[in-house]
């Protein structure tokens, strides 16, 4: 049965008989003279824009209803969906005024992925003036195209336009790369300077790189305050979606962290087939993905329910129904009430069974407390070589990669010195910049350990260009652990990668190693007996 959408109340019993007699009408050739000057006639009468969803044959599946300055998102129920495909469907609205396509109109296109958007201009006495025809187009640089005529003289067959993009984009997919987990573009918004915003995107590429994602291109925003709905300025996020669409993309990778509401409408701008996550979001996921042990795995979940936990209320309309039936007549319990609920006895559950786990981390430590054995705590920034640097000692099998956070459950191991004395040393899972809170509430126990050791050995990377704000992120982590009183031996890593290792050495007071050359830890475990008093 047709009916209307949108802003509907008001409307005379003729004018409600006058737009759902448009579902009888076809359209074609976009739109005849005749027909433009029904439209605007009709849409001048009602002072509301009108809107009608058109399928590929031009049957007209949506009359949509809106103010005078607004017009509400059609609902494409019946579009279709596929990365080489767009929806079959085809919006044609009415303006009062120039008529001009605007930067809401390229986000609704690319967002609903339509065949075309065209404004029809309303004119005085509500005659028809030029249509605005906006198009998807993967060859144009701004991932759209543009055309104006006037209603009966399109210049060529539009509709037509895409099928042939469809196929365009076809031959395109063909050739692009995807990841294991999918194609991401990289978004920045920073008050920052550039230089300091691009160095942070940088290391964004890298955990999504360990995330199994392959990075086709990045957007930094430089705003001194970001906008409060999406982040994103409306022009920005114009460019974003359009990038997106040329790039194949299928998921935004934001730097900064998403408050609710701004990960609230994101979803509303982007639609179904591009996702988003910020930052943390990302971090947590890299964490599930690595952690093997059952300690790691209940720490990553409660870090991921907590960081749920404040956006549920952020999803959709249907959080608002409410439950009833037998035995629970009266207004019962809201959708959101009850997954909040859901979250929290989750939660309660986790930081039982993490309660449980801990009693037997304090198990063996005393028993490490009655063997006497001094403990030395490998600590560093992400990527720095802890786990390399721990086999080279060790002569362990600790798996070790050259990606962030490689490995994420701790690892404790046996050193023996060469006067038969033995130390248990650990590596830590690894440490980086803004370290979400949500980790570090999940982590506390296992990095309250840290406070057990005899020695911290804080392992830096010599090779990176940001080896001072690397180490000023894991002291900052460290006194947050009120950990800074313990003895602490700073080694730079990698010195075979560095030019000036020994200049770098000298400057920060620590020690020059590589973990993959075994003669250059010979001073390091002087160091260390020293320390120890072995």
């Amino acid at each position: 049965m047709s009916k209307l959408y949108g802003h509907i109340a008001g409307l005379s019993p003729r004018h409600t008989k006058l737009l759902l007699n448009l579902y009888h009408r076809k359209v074609n050739e976009i739109i005849s003279l005749q027909q433009a000057g029904a439209l605007s006639g009709l849409s001048h009468e009602l002072g509301r824009l009108v809107g009608l969803v058109l399928s590929r044959r031009g049957e007209v599946l949506q009359v949509i209803v809106g103010t005078a300055q607004h017009l509400p998102a059609p609902v494409l129920s019946r579009a279709r969906v596929g990365a080489t495909r767009l929806s079959g469907l085809s919006l044609l609205r009415t303006e009062f005024g120039g008529g001009r396509v605007g930067a809401g109109d390229v986000v609704e296109l690319l967002r609903m992925r339509l065949d075309f958007l065209a404004r029809l201009q309303v004119k005085e006495g509500g005659r028809p003036g030029q249509l605005e025809f906006m198009y998807l187009d993967a060859d144009s640089p701004q991932g759209f195209g543009l055309h104006s005529f006037y209603p009966g003289k399109a210049p060529q067959d539009m509709r037509q336009l895409a099928l042939y993009q469809e196929g365009l984009l076809a031959r395109q997919e063909d050739s692009v790369e995807v990841g294991g987990q999918g194609r991401a573009l990289l978004v920045s918004v920073s008050s920052e300077p550039r230089a300091a915003a691009l160095d942070k995107l940088e290391e964004l590429k890298q955990l999504a790189l360990s995330a199994g994602l392959s990075v086709c291109g990045q957007v930094l925003q430089r705003r001194l305050k970001q906008d409060p709905r999406t982040l994103l300025g409306p022009g920005k996020l114009e460019e974003v979606l359009a990038l997106a669409f040329k790039q194949r993309a299928d998921m935004l990778v934001i730097e900064q962290d998403l408050s609710p509401a701004q990960a609230h409408h994101l979803a509303l701008v982007t639609g179904s087939d591009l996702r988003f996550i910020d930052r943390t979001q990302l971090i947590l996921d890299i964490f599930a993905q690595r952690a093997g042990s059952r300690e790691g795995k209940l720490q990553i979940e409660m870090a991921q329910q907590r960081y749920l936990l404040p956006r549920l209320g952020q999803r959709d309309d249907g959080l608002s129904r409410l439950t009833g039936g037998i035995g629970g007549r009266g207004p019962g319990e809201t959708r959101l009430e009850i997954d909040r609920r859901r979250v929290r006895e989750r939660l309660t559950r986790l930081e039982r069974e993490l309660a449980q786990v801990g009693r037997q981390r304090e198990r063996r430590r005393y028993l490490r407390t009655q063997n006497q054995l001094p403990v030395i705590s490998i600590v560093g920034y992400t990527n720095a070589g802890k786990s390399t640097l721990l086999n080279a000692l060790t002569n362990s099998q600790v798996l070790a990669e050259d990606r962030l956070f490689a490995t994420l459950d701790p690892s404790s191991r046996r050193l023996r010195f060469p006067e038969d004395k033995e130390v248990i040393i650990t590596d830590t899972v690894g440490f980086i910049r803004d370290l979400p809170k949500e980790l570090k509430k999940a982590f506390a126990a296992t990095l309250e350990e840290l406070s057990q050791a005899d020695i911290i050995l804080h392992v830096a990377d010599a090779s990176s260009s940001k080896l001072n704000d690397q180490i000023e992120a894991v002291e900052e982590i460290m006194r947050e652990l009120a950990v800074t009183h313990l003895p602490t031996l700073l080694v730079l890593n990698k010195m075979d990668l560095a030019e000036n290792a020994e200049e770098l050495a000298a400057r920060h007071g620590a020690l020059p190693i590589s973990a993959l050359k075994r003669e250059s830890l010979r001073p390091l475990m002087l160091k260390l007996q020293q320390m120890l008093g072995i």
